[in-house]
């Protein structure tokens, strides 16, 4: 008789299913979000209109631009194109809280409850950290920035931006401050995990402040008030993050560690 004999037993019986449905429901939940961003894209294509939210994109620039000036498109398709891309992103932005809540039920029913206490909060606070960063962006800081260069220009140059240019600079403007604002939830996370002490953060505060300087000078045009308007909200939400890293660990935690 060979020494190689099929078990009784399937170690894996029973394990396909179970991941097969994780698998449809993972589809399922994706469906959902891409309906929910392709429902916003629609609405907003229809109204108030892919052109005019280029137009309410670039009206911190145009305010600073000499009068009569407009933008222009170098690219012969790009009139097309670029409007369609800020629909695109605006409509993702509009279902972002749906798309985050597939997220959410589809992780939950693995996380314990007091891991629950902590995911949401740090979900939702980050979605609308990062909404505050980007509207700080746009409705302050782009105003500023745009007029301190056209204050330098010369007389002899006539300023007509490029559309594509101008929408790239957009988003990596967006990316960064919505980033920056996120320092709060890193904070909690790594005082929550273990990783680093609340009181360690505090002592590291002054690091920090040279860091987020540092940062803002590297990713932000290489102007003094928009490195300003990043560096300070920085070292702000720092301090915000050690206060509320207080409050998540102490809330947060497993019951056998409360009960010690």
């Amino acid at each position: 008789m060979s020494s190689f004999q099929k078990p009784d037993h399937d170690e894996l019986a029973g394990t396909e299913q179970p991941f097969v449905a994780h698998l449809l429901e993972l589809r399922d939940r994706l469906v959902r979000a891409l309906i929910a961003v392709a429902v916003c894209f629609g609405v907003l294509a229809f109204y108030p209109g892919p052109g005019h939210l280029y137009d309410l994109l670039a009206a911190p620039l145009v305010a600073n631009l000499p009068a009569g000036t407009t933008m222009i498109a170098t690219n012969v398709i790009a009139p097309f194109f670029v409007p369609i891309k800020i629909t695109m992103l605006a409509g993702f932005m509009l279902a972002l809280p749906v798309v985050l809540y597939q997220a959410w039920a589809f992780i939950a029913p693995g996380l314990y409850s007091h891991e629950k206490r902590l995911v949401m909060p740090l979900v939702i606070s980050s979605t609308l950290l990062f909404f505050a960063g980007v509207a700080f962006c746009y409705f302050f800081v782009f105003g500023q920035v745009f007029k301190f260069i056209q204050s330098f220009a010369p007389k002899s140059i006539t300023a007509a931006p490029d559309i594509e240019a101008y929408l790239g600079f957009v988003m990596n403007m967006f990316i960064a401050f919505g980033a920056a604002f996120e320092v709060p939830v890193v904070v909690v996370v790594l005082a929550r995990i273990g990783i680093v002490s609340v009181d360690k953060l505090r002592e590291w505060r002054g690091y920090f402040i040279v860091v987020a300087f540092v940062v803002a000078a590297v990713i932000t045009p290489p102007d003094i008030v928009s490195q300003l308007a990043l560096a300070i909200p920085m070292c702000l939400l720092y301090e915000l993050g050690l206060f509320a890293a207080t409050y998540f660990v102490r809330h947060t935690k497993a019951p056998d560690d409360a009960a010690d």
